[in-house]
């Protein structure tokens, strides 16, 4: 974890500010989060923009996650991870508010939040505050931000990603400063679980990636957060002191606990994927030669499967069996586990070879979901 500098009351200090009149100058706040859960942190960043009086006062916010895969608002996240992988490596899927693309967080990765009331929103110049406090620690680093609002090392690699989001009268700008993440288990999760996905969801554009660590091989992280801190009260002519805080405690964050609890669900995570449908064939062989296929097509919205179809050989298995599963699934969630569980019951209820069968089809859909 970082190394704190100053600890106080986040919640007095916030909640200070609605006293400042219109004619004050605006003052900075930099904190450290405590926590390495990305959904405390998520979290912590809704409460930040919906508690501290953004006209009045900028905050930037530095957080680390223990490995965790984070999609933005309105992705679809069989589309952007590998569920399976992720689920045996214990790796956690959150859904942040704001828009953009997915990516991959674990503790060589550093995030920088910046607030700002939404007229003062200005995602160039946070980015500035990052390249300028890289070129004064490593003034042979060549990085530059683009048009789309990353940060290239070398005219190519990607060391930084971002996202926003903009309220009535707030907004935060959020990006990523890969220093020495795990970049073989990024290639691992951030790729596809499911074939045959149609969505209108926002997808990820992949780009090569790179730590500074590669590049700067003795950039150690209290080096770099003091520089990010000094560039942050540079540029907007802050005096703000490095302060820690822990979004575990209510009493400093009246009730992050709860929504912490919402970016957990199941609900928020996948059923607010954007609606898509699934249209992909089913290899049931099994090991047999000249084994069958089947064609499987689902309609999917809030993450609940509307409609199923499969069209297998009759040949093969009877169609009212090839019905009733399409049925049972029908309302359910687009879930491994939940279409397991569903289907367990139609499976009791027949024996011998179409009771194998009729498993075989059941696993190739429920394996089709991730």
């Amino acid at each position: 974890m970082f190394h704190a500098r100053t600890t106080v009351s986040l919640l007095g200090r916030c909640s200070g500010v609605r006293r400042y009149g219109s004619g004050s100058a605006p003052s900075g706040l930099v904190l450290q989060s405590q926590s390495t859960d990305v959904h405390q942190n998520l979290a912590l960043e809704d409460w930040i923009d919906a508690n501290v009086d953004l006209q009045q006062r900028g905050v930037l916010l530095l957080w680390r996650n223990r490995p965790a895969v984070v999609i933005g608002r309105h992705q679809n996240p069989w589309t952007e991870c590998n569920l399976p992988a992720m689920r045996r490596a214990g790796i956690p899927l959150a859904r942040r508010r704001s828009g953009g693309g997915t990516v991959f967080h674990d503790l060589g990765n550093l995030n920088l939040t910046f607030f700002t009331s939404k007229r003062a929103y200005d995602r160039q110049r946070n980015l500035k505050v990052i390249t300028e406090a890289l070129r004064r620690l490593r003034p042979g680093l060549d990085v530059h931000a683009t048009d789309r609002l990353d940060i290239l090392l070398n005219g190519h690699l990607k060391i930084s990603g971002t996202a926003s989001r903009l309220s009535r009268k707030s907004s935060y700008h959020h990006c990523t400063l890969l220093h020495s993440a795990d970049r073989s288990a990024l290639a691992a999760v951030l790729r596809p679980s499911c074939p045959g996905i149609h969505s209108n969801a926002t997808p990820s554009v992949p780009s090569p990636v790179a730590n500074l660590l590669d590049h700067a091989p003795t950039l150690q992280w209290e080096e770099l957060l003091d520089a990010l801190v000094h560039q942050y009260n540079t540029e907007f002519g802050f005096r703000a002191p490095l302060t820690f805080v822990d979004p575990a405690d209510e009493s400093e964050f009246p009730g992050i606990g709860a929504a912490a609890a919402e970016l957990r669900s199941w609900d928020w995570t996948f059923g607010k994927t954007p609606k898509f449908s699934v249209q992909t064939l089913l290899d049931l062989r099994a090991g047999e030669a000249g084994g069958a296929s089947a064609r499987l097509r689902m309609e999917v919205k809030n993450g609940v499967i509307e409609s199923c179809e499969l069209d297998v050989p009759a040949d093969w298995l009877p169609r009212r069996l090839s019905g009733e599963l399409s049925g049972v699934l029908v309302g359910e969630r687009f879930c491994p586990y939940r279409a397991a569980a569903a289907v367990s019951a139609l499976l009791r209820g027949e024996d011998g070879e179409r009771r194998d069968r009729l498993r075989r089809l059941s696993d190739a859909v429920v394996s089709a979901m991730g």
